[in-house]
């Protein structure tokens, strides 16, 4: 499995010919590293909700690749109503794409899509297991600390888990700590951190509390990439 950071909370994984991008925000993201929707090929895109700094570059992306966006129902429904072909799930569905594997798990925060004047409810957040190539991202989302990610940790094989630090909408470090420890993972990937002032952190602070708890913490930079 090849994951790439594309700043903020967006991933791209892929193992051979299958590919699939998390949470696309590239065009109004600072951190993008000048990436351009067109420069994206893949299978699938993959939503964790429905805010514009992950929803981002989703329908362009989707049409110019001819390829689903997966996400649960209702934001899946309203991608589908702009045009674009979906795969709807929710909270603790799993489903075989042919290549790749998604479930999603349940995470603690909100979501809406911005549509032109008003804000649109977009159903449950969620968090992704994705699995491919026989190793397994779990791609956290935005969420708060909870409980129940020991149980995930538990049903699950996680060789590798991205979660977000930034404090403020989501967890901040020490707690990111916590979830790298339920979830029983030895590497993680920061993210949802250092794109706005809000959520600003340091790279050798992180690497030093998940390091404390004998945590691998990979700082990638953006366009950077990470095998496993």
């Amino acid at each position: 499995m090849k994951i790439t950071y594309y700043g903020h909370s967006c991933l791209l994984v892929e193992n051979g010919e299958h590919r699939v991008i998390i949470d696309p925000f590239l065009t109004a993201n600072p951190n993008s590293g000048g990436t351009t929707p067109d420069e994206i090929k893949v299978n699938a895109v993959i939503l964790t909700h429905g805010h514009g700094d992950h929803f981002g570059d989703t329908l362009q992306i989707a049409q110019m690749n001819d390829c689903p966006v997966i996400a649960t129902f209702e934001l899946a429904q309203y991608c589908q109503s702009k045009g674009a072909k979906t795969h709807e799930m929710n909270l603790g569905g799993k489903h075989d794409f042919g290549g790749f594997s998604v479930k999603l798990t349940q995470a603690f925060h909100s979501s809406s899509v911005f549509d032109g004047k008003q804000f649109i409810y977009a159903g449950m957040p969620a968090g992704v297991l994705l699995s491919m190539g026989g190793k397994t991202l779990y791609h956290a989302g935005d969420t708060a600390l909870f409980g129940d990610m020991k149980l995930i940790g538990e049903r699950n094989r996680i060789d590798i888990a991205a979660l977000p630090v930034g404090d403020n909408y989501t967890m901040g470090p020490e707690d990111a700590v916590t979830a790298a420890q339920w979830l029983n993972v030895k590497q993680v990937i920061p993210i949802h951190y250092n794109t706005f002032p809000v959520i600003e952190q340091d790279n050798k602070r992180l690497k030093s509390l998940f390091g404390d708890a004998d945590i691998r913490c990979h700082t990638l930079q953006s366009r950077e990439s990470l095998e496993i």
